[in-house]
């Protein structure tokens, strides 16, 4: 940001009288401002003294010795001039301005504010000050007040390019998406060939989800920037998360050939050949992300749970803990000022925390674990998420169970001698595939009262009863290949069965189909805790359910639990098997490399039939399994 020269006639408010010395000196700055302008700097400061020598107050005079010091690099001298320039003429906008840049030159940035603040009171509509106060409070990490300022530029001049581009960038950064893309709207109003605002533009939309026109939008940038790395990279992202995943292949090796050292692209890329289900590839391109950058937290995490999935708990488990690294992982880290127990540390007669550290399907499945550190010798002490809480206070081994908003009875947590996050305790144990530790059922059964209120609720036991979930958190990375709408389980709803909704917060298409459909009972509303879920679930005969909390609930509970998963699930239910290690009631129904659930749900629809068969025989010849 440099000073801006104006001529006398802008910037001197004063009026010079004819034959005045005052018109003497202005007629030296006019020709010192002219030579200032062609670069001839020693012959304008010739000028600006002479003029000075006239008129030893004439403000334009002293403004312009300041223009000069700061393009010879006196800034200090500079800011004497500009100070001398603005008592001579305190309203001068220009004047305020030109200081303010040399004060954020010096460091002085609150006086610089300050004088920038003075010079838009002065000249409101200038969209250049408000563009350059805009960086000086960007730089100052005033956030909200430089984007108020870029706006401002932008709507003194529609056509200010660079405070289009630097509020979208800036909205862009504090993760205000839908405004940055109002903004690269703008920008791009302006010039339309800019392929670095077309590309963030279709970044924002990546992560909004809105995939096809984040496709479109990197798709016209890379055709202006076809050696763009990053802009390939980005394409290749994109056509992953659409679940094009040859496409996105064929992007990232053509990023890696423009850039063979973009460990990001490496990392992608790994992701997308794990999709493939070409996994020693895949581990391959997470090692070389690894060996650019060796402290890659994203490509270890990956490396870990594709590991896992393979059944390589050995190596899934320690890499694992990359995760805790990484705020987008969603890990919980406590702090706690107690040593961290890994396994190694005899427990004997210690008391261990432990505590919920990811989702509530993560606490469920690990929270089996109490039970052998109790075995151990510790005295075991379970924190949880509030909502789980009353389910889990029984739990074998554990002789306390605390929510994690802890009530004002007990204002902070009793005394432990170590903790351990639940999600580390398979690694604590030195779990592997046939060590697992797995039982029928391990959580505490629902109060008997509570489950006869739910036999009351579903009325007569004369047909088969299927508890039924056919989507998960929407906000999950992975929502988009696990879950799936109602609508498409209408060839399992034609059994004669009698379906149980067990969706909490169905989505407003599914809510729409659910109330048409007179055969899936939706008493959803009396689900107001985990308590009440597995009470129901121990009423029915079946949980049929895509990969949620619930599949863990019903798992744990020892019940018939079918689970519908994705091509490439998640790492706990590993891959080509229709059991689970970590649940034996459990029976999986999977994706094959079309990624289509209505296969999935015709063989599930057979499967169904079957029990529906054996439900219809006389009570001594059935089976549960």
């Amino acid at each position: 940001m440099n000073p801006e020269p104006r001529r006398a006639s802008e910037a001197q408010s004063p009026e010079a009288e004819q034959g005045s010395p005052r018109q003497g000196a202005a007629a030296f700055y006019e020709a010192g401002l002219r030579l200032l302008k062609a670069g001839q700097i020693v012959e304008a400061e010739q000028c600006g003294r002479q003029a000075l020598a006239i008129d030893a107050g004439h403000a334009d005079s002293l403004h312009l010795l300041g223009l000069l010091s700061f393009a010879s690099g006196h800034t200090d001298l500079a800011i004497e001039w500009f100070a001398l320039a603005i008592r001579q003429n305190p309203n001068s906008a220009d004047y305020f301005s030109n200081l303010g840049v040399a004060l954020q030159r010096q460091g002085r940035f609150e006086e610089a504010i300050k004088s920038f603040d003075r010079a838009l009171v002065l000249r409101p509509d200038v969209a250049e000050g408000w563009y350059k106060f805009g960086q000086l409070l960007q730089q100052q990490n005033r956030l909200d007040e430089a984007i108020l300022s870029y706006d401002r530029a932008l709507a003194l001049d529609p056509g200010h390019l660079e405070a289009a581009n630097a509020g979208a960038l800036l909205h862009f950064e504090t993760n205000r998406l839908e405004a940055a893309i109002d903004r690269f709207e703008a920008s791009l109003r302006i010039d339309p060939t800019q392929a670095g605002a077309l590309h963030f533009k279709g970044v924002c939309q990546l992560r909004l989800k809105r995939y096809e026109e984040a496709l479109e939008n990197c798709r016209k940038a890379l055709a202006l920037a076809p050696d763009n790395a990053e802009i390939i990279n980005n394409t290749g992202l994109v056509l992953q998360k659409l679940g094009r995943h040859e496409e996105a292949l064929l992007h990232f090796d053509r990023a890696i050939a423009h850039h063979p050292d973009f460990a990001l692209v490496f990392n992608h890329r790994g992701t997308t050949l794990a999709e493939l289900h070409r996994f020693d590839e895949a581990l391959a391109s997470y090692d070389r992300a690894i060996a650019i950058v060796p402290g890659f937290i994203d490509a270890h995490w990956n490396a870990a749970l594709y590991k896992l999935l393979l059944g390589n708990f050995a190596g899934g488990w320690p890499e694992r803990e990359w995760g805790r690294k990484s705020a987008a992982v969603g890990f919980i880290d406590r702090k706690f000022p107690q040593p961290r127990w890994r396994g190694e540390a005899p427990t004997a007669g210690k008391t261990i925390l432990l505590h919920s550290d990811e989702g509530l399907g993560d606490t469920i499945q690990f929270c089996r674990y109490a039970t052998l550190a109790a075995a151990r010798g510790a005295r075991v002490i379970l924190e949880v998420q509030d909502v789980l809480q009353p389910l889990l206070m029984g739990l074998d081994g554990v002789a306390q169970c605390l929510p994690k908003t802890l009530p004002e009875t007990l204002p902070e947590l009793p005394h432990f001698d170590l903790h351990c996050p639940l999600s580390d305790l398979p690694l604590a144990f030195a779990t592997r595939l046939d060590t697992i530790p797995a039982v029928p059922r391990y959580l505490p059964a629902p109060p008997p009262a509570r489950v006869q209120d739910w036999e009351q609720r579903l009325g007569p036991h004369d047909r088969l009863r299927v508890g039924l979930v056919w989507s998960g958190n929407p906000n999950h990375g992975n929502d988009r290949n696990r879950s799936m709408p109602l609508a498409a389980l209408g060839r399992l709803l034609d059994a004669d069965a009698r379906f149980v909704s067990l969706q909490k917060d169905p989505r407003p298409g599914d809510q729409a189909v659910l109330a048409e459909r007179r055969d899936v009972l939706d008493l959803t509303a009396h689900l107001a805790d985990f308590v009440e879920t597995a009470a129901l679930a121990c009423c029915l005969d079946l949980v049929i359910t895509v990969d949620t909390s619930v599949a863990h609930l019903a798992a744990a509970l020892g019940r018939p639990t079918w689970i519908m998963l994705p091509y490439t699930p998640d790492y706990r239910w590993l891959l080509d098997r229709d059991d689970s290690p970590w649940y034996p009631t459990v029976r999986l129904f999977r994706q094959d490399a079309s990624r289509d659930y209505a296969p999935v749900i015709a063989r599930v629809r057979d499967a169904l039939g079957e029990r529906i068969a054996a439900f219809a025989r006389p009570a001594v010849e059935r089976t549960d399994r």
